[in-house]
């Protein structure tokens, strides 16, 4: 343990370990990160988080993505108020979700219709469903280690699983076309889509953003197959392009899927795909008790307004930047050896050298002694509420977490 309080963070943990199996579930467990982490938290404010023994930190992880514009954004915490003033879960949904239907096929370079859902599981595996029904398929082609949500037929975890739950995906390395065209020969005619993460960001690896010439080779694959080409937008959604994030590629996916950041931490997800596949959607049925929920909506809908107005995608890389090149000239102060992958809105810092994440640690412990939350293994985030004081605070920590490092 550092020297950080941690007594009522300590409390709650031993209460929850007597309710809930472990004290916590999935991705959000604090155990799984070094000692020195908290698992509770009081409240976020911009770019900031303060934990439940008050303990502050400049935020690099930003609710793991959700958080896009910062904590508590008044505009969009207005918007969520006002509707939620009226009604939230209803019997059908409010007039927002016409709005926000009509704003996401406005932005989105490909979409001509939407769905919504309420987290990225519910998005991508309602994705590969309307592949399948709209091509009478099964085979969808996946990135070997990419993860796309948490249920059987995609969840990075084997327990409770059945080898029927995976039977009709066949795997490819990113970036990798010989591999790609291999999944699709081996495929036939049963290939019902092509599922592709934004950028390759599987946890604990350097990043890798898709080449041009993937992004082609998925799209003529498709395109030669009838199969639906899927971009799981889940994680880069609206940080990268407010387009989608092939855009720059200049290919176009069928079907996308979106939650995260779409709505500033407000629970919220969605399905934007091309007309041919329009039939399909209406006709699968996936539905959720609180998918039409309208404060999530009417926050969605400030949102992505103010994505728009502000071009956050360009402030995030200018701060991200600014981090990058920051932690790089103090890296080599100290001889300290490390990697930063993918963009610059979702920086990822591994070290030389590091095959048990050690160093990783010991530099994030550091950062986080010194009021810094950033994640040894994960990618992380960019929010436009991070300032220059923001980065400097970082860059500062830095130097000492990499101080720290060097002496090991």
């Amino acid at each position: 343990m550092l020297g950080l309080n941690r007594t009522r963070d300590a409390a709650l943990r031993a209460r929850a370990e007597k309710v809930v199996p472990s004290g916590m579930w999935g991705h959000l467990h604090a155990a799984k990160l070094p000692g020195g982490y908290p698992q509770f938290f009081h409240r976020g404010e911009g770019g900031v988080l303060w934990d439940v023994d008050g303990n502050r930190y400049v935020d690099f992880m930003c609710s793991w993505g959700p958080n896009l514009l910062g904590h508590h954004h008044p505009e969009v915490e207005e918007a969520a108020e006002r509707q939620r003033r009226d009604g939230d879960c209803m019997n059908g949904p409010a007039e927002v979700m016409v709005e926000l239907a009509e704003l996401v096929v406005d932005m989105v370079g490909h979409a001509d219709w939407t769905q919504f859902q309420k987290n990225g599981t519910d998005a991508t595996t309602t994705c590969v469903t309307l592949a399948r029904a709209a091509t009478s398929r099964r085979k969808i082609l996946v990135a070997k280690g990419a993860y796309h949500g948490a249920v059987p037929w995609c969840s990075p975890s084997l327990l409770g699983v059945t080898a029927e739950d995976r039977a009709h995906l066949v795997y490819f390395t990113f970036n990798d076309v010989e591999s790609l065209e291999a999944a699709a020969k081996m495929a036939g005619d049963d290939v019902a889509g092509i599922l592709v993460s934004a950028f390759r960001h599987d946890l604990g690896f350097d990043q890798e953003l898709p080449t041009a010439e993937f992004a082609r080779a998925a799209r003529r694959i498709c395109d030669d197959k009838g199969a639906a080409l899927i971009i799981d937008e889940v994680r880069a959604g609206f940080r990268l392009n407010a387009a989608g994030s092939w855009e720059s590629l200049g290919v176009r996916p069928d079907l996308s899927a979106w939650s995260k950041a779409i709505a500033n931490g407000y629970a919220l997800a969605a399905v934007t795909g091309a007309d041919w596949l329009r039939t399909a959607a209406a006709q699968v049925f996936v539905t959720g008790s609180f998918w039409a929920g309208a404060v999530a909506m009417a926050a969605a809908v400030a949102t992505l307004k103010i994505v728009r107005r502000d071009d956050v995608p360009s402030r995030l890389a200018q701060c991200g930047l600014m981090l990058r090149e920051g932690l790089e000239t103090r890296s080599r102060q100290f001889g300290v050896s490390i990697r930063q992958s993918g963009p610059a809105q979702m920086p990822a810092l591994l070290f030389d050298d590091d095959p048990d994440y050690r160093k990783g640690f010991v530099f994030c412990n550091s950062m986080l002694e010194r009021g810094v939350y950033f994640h040894p293994k994960h990618n992380m985030f960019l929010c436009a509420a991070h300032t220059e004081a923001d980065i400097a605070a970082a860059l500062d920590a830095a130097e000492h977490a990499f101080s720290v490092v060097a002496a090991l």
